[in-house]
């Protein structure tokens, strides 16, 4: 239906993916690690972490579940500032680096829940269109009771619980056209550029003005 392929360390240096910063995977057109703008349909980071304990039994030979990422030292990747920092730092750099970012949705796909503080901007960077979102593939990444949330507010945090759920918000994401746009401007410029945009015929047409006057106020 889409005809994309799932390419991992893709560069393309015009969005700021580098060799020394590539995606961790993306949706393509081609198989190309080296991949023009143009050709990236999405954009997924992967921040997965091993979230169950496992111990081996000699006498029986089985490896024994002995509890999930509770009892180990450290907290699994979504649930540190750092992973999440790090994760919302290169996706802005993506969408500052160039207009041809604009288009492409970025998610980060996780495997455990996010913590408290970062519900409010998660969904802040969803609602902003930063970030389309904070995926957990994970339905049961806790033994017993734990905050294992659903969903924030504003799905900026999104758990799926079945592969289905995942496909059909994967592919919506995928058909959608979206556009990312940012500015500061006097409210007087915001104006006159609406004003001028509203005289194109159709709604599709008004957007595409909006967003060229924009873009051509900052150069």
């Amino acid at each position: 239906m889409i005809g994309g392929y799932a390419v991992q360390g893709v560069i393309a240096e015009e969005i700021g993916l580098t060799n020394q910063s590539p995606a961790d995977v993306a949706i393509c057109k081609t198989k190309d690690v080296i991949q023009k703008p143009e050709n990236i349909l999405m954009i997924i980071e992967i921040k997965m972490s091993v979230v169950w304990n496992w111990e081996f039994a000699p006498a029986t030979k089985n490896l024994v579940c002995i509890g999930d990422y509770r009892t180990h030292q450290g907290n699994p990747g979504l649930l540190r500032s750092d992973t999440m920092l790090k994760a919302i730092g290169k996706s802005v750099n993506i969408r500052v680096s160039s207009f041809a970012a604009s288009k492409i949705p970025i998610i980060i796909v996780g495997n455990t829940p996010i913590t408290k503080s970062y519900y409010e901007k998660v969904d802040h960077l969803k609602r902003n269109g930063i970030i389309q979102g904070f995926w957990s593939i994970n339905p049961k990444p806790l033994d017993n009771n734990g905050e294992n949330i659903k969903s924030t507010p504003f799905k900026g945090f999104y758990r799926f619980d079945e592969y289905e759920e995942l496909r059909k918000n994967t592919i919506n994401l995928l058909k959608e056209e979206r556009e990312f746009f940012s500015s500061m401007q006097t409210r007087k410029k915001l104006g006159k550029i609406i004003e001028i945009a509203n005289k194109e015929a159709t709604y599709e047409a008004k957007a595409q003005k909006f967003l060229e006057l924009l873009r051509q106020s900052k150069e």
